[in-house]
C-alpha cells in the first residue's frame, strides 16, 4: 500500500507541473494582428433548437470589422423559433444563408451530419465551425487567422472561456478545464506530432478549407461523439500541423444553464477525456477521491497536508489559466469532485444501456 501512496504523490506532482506549464504558457490568441493575406472565411453554424442563442451570435458577427466572410447556418430540424430568428437576420444581412436540414441518415450523429452538410456548400478558403451558443468579440477572426498563418496550421481549435452563473454551473462546468489542464500540457498539441497529445473543442474549429475537403473529418468520424478530438488526432497522424488554445474575452460560452444539463452534457463524453478508457477514468476518480485517506493512514498527517496544498495549487493554476474565479473553484472544490463522480457513474450506466438522449436523439 505504501507504493500506491508513492504513486499518488508522483501522479499529483505531475499534474501540478502540468497545470503550472499550462498557466505559464499563455496559450491564448495573439493580441497583435499580423495577417499576410485576407482569405475568404466561411462561418459554419450547426443549430438545433437554438432560439435562445443564435440571434445573439449573428448579431455579434454582424459587427465584425473583418468582412470577407459568409455565414451559413444549418437548421437541424429545430422545433422552436430558430429558423424564424435566422430569417430575420438574413433580411438585415446579405451574407447569411440558411440551410433547412433533412432527416438524419442512419449511422450519423446530428451535429456531425450538420457540419458535413455545411462544408459541402461553403465557398471560403477557411472554414470556421462555431457552435450557436458561443459569444464572440470583434477581432476574433483576425487574431485566429494570424495564429493560423504564423504557425502554418491546418486546424486551430479554441476552448472558449466558460461563463458560469448558477450554482449548478459552478459545481460542474469547471470540471472540463480541471481535467484538461492538469493532465495535458497544451504546448505539446502543436509542438508534438504524437496523437496522444490531442485536445480540441467543437465550439470553435478553424480549418484550411483545402485540408478539410481532403480529409472530410465530419464524414470520417460521423458516429463519434467527440469528433473534434478525433479530427485533431487524425490531422496529426496525417502530419498536418494543428494547435489548440484557451479562450479569453474574444470567445466565451455559457454551455449549460443548470446542473442537470451540465451533468448530461459531460456524461456523453467523460470517458473521451481519458483516452476513451472507462478503466482509466475510474482509476483517476478513485485515486483523486481516496488519496487523502490513504496518505493519512499510511504516510501521515504532514505528507497529507502537503498533498492537500498541492491539490489546491492545481485548482488555482487551472482557474487562472482558464480565466475562471479562483475563489469560486476553491469554494466549490468538494462539490465539483462529487459531481465528477456522479458524471462517471451515469456514464457507465448509459454506456451499459446504450442510450443517452441529447437534444431529442440517442447519441450512444
Amino acid at each position: 500500500m505504501i507504493y500506491l501512496c508513492y504513486f499518488i504523490l508522483l501522479f499529483t506532482a505531475i499534474r501540478f507541473v502540468t497545470a503550472l506549464v499550462n498557466f505559464l504558457s499563455f496559450k491564448y490568441l495573439p493580441e497583435i494582428v499580423n495577417l499576410h493575406e485576407l482569405p475568404k472565411l466561411s462561418i459554419l453554424i450547426p443549430a438545433r433548437n437554438e432560439e435562445a442563442n443564435i440571434g445573439n451570435l449573428l448579431q455579434q458577427l454582424s459587427k465584425f470589422t473583418y468582412t470577407t466572410f459568409e455565414i451559413i447556418v444549418y437548421n437541424d430540424k429545430s422545433t422552436d423559433k430558430t429558423a424564424d430568428i435566422i430569417n430575420k437576420h438574413i433580411y438585415k444581412q446579405n451574407n447569411i444563408k440558411l440551410i433547412n436540414g433533412v432527416d438524419l441518415p442512419e449511422n450519423w450523429l446530428g451535429k456531425n451530419h450538420a457540419c458535413h452538410q455545411l462544408a459541402k456548400v461553403a465557398t471560403g478558403d477557411i472554414f470556421l465551425f462555431l457552435d450557436a451558443d458561443v459569444s464572440v468579440k470583434n477581432g476574433l477572426i483576425e487574431r485566429a487567422l494570424t495564429h493560423l498563418q504564423k504557425q502554418g496550421l491546418h486546424l486551430l481549435s479554441i476552448f472558449p472561456k466558460q461563463i458560469s452563473k448558477s450554482t449548478g454551473e459552478k459545481i460542474s462546468v469547471p470540471l472540463m478545464n480541471w481535467i484538461l489542464l492538469s493532465l495535458l500540457p497544451m504546448v505539446l498539441i502543436r509542438k508534438s506530432q504524437n496523437p496522444a497529445f490531442s485536445a480540441a473543442n467543437g465550439q470553435f474549429m478553424l480549418f484550411k478549407a483545402d485540408s478539410y475537403r481532403l480529409q472530410l473529418p465530419h464524414e470520417l468520424f460521423r458516429m463519434h461523439k467527440v469528433e473534434d478530438i478525433e479530427t485533431l488526432r487524425h490531422f496529426k497522424k496525417q502530419n498536418l500541423k494543428v494547435d489548440t488554445l484557451l479562450g479569453n474575452d474574444y470567445i466565451k460560452c455559457r454551455m449549460y444553464t443548470n446542473l442537470n444539463d451540465a451533468i448530461d452534457g459531460f456524461t456523453k463524453n467523460i470517458f473521451q477525456f481519458f483516452g476513451n478508457s472507462i478503466v482509466l477514468t475510474i482509476l483517476v476518480a478513485l485515486l483523486t477521491t481516496l488519496a487523502p485517506l490513504l496518505l493519512y493512514l499510511f504516510i501521515g498527517i504532514q505528507i497529507t497536508s502537503i498533498y492537500i496544498c498541492v491539490v489546491i495549487g492545481i485548482r488555482m493554476l487551472v482557474s487562472l489559466a482558464s480565466k475562471q474565479s479562483v475563489f469560486s473553484n476553491l469554494l466549490y472544490m468538494i462539490p465539483q469532485h462529487i459531481i465528477f463522480l456522479v458524471i462517471i457513474t451515469k456514464g457507465i450506466i448509459y454506456n451499459n444501456r446504450k442510450k443517452l438522449i441529447w437534444k431529442g436523439r440517442n447519441i450512444l
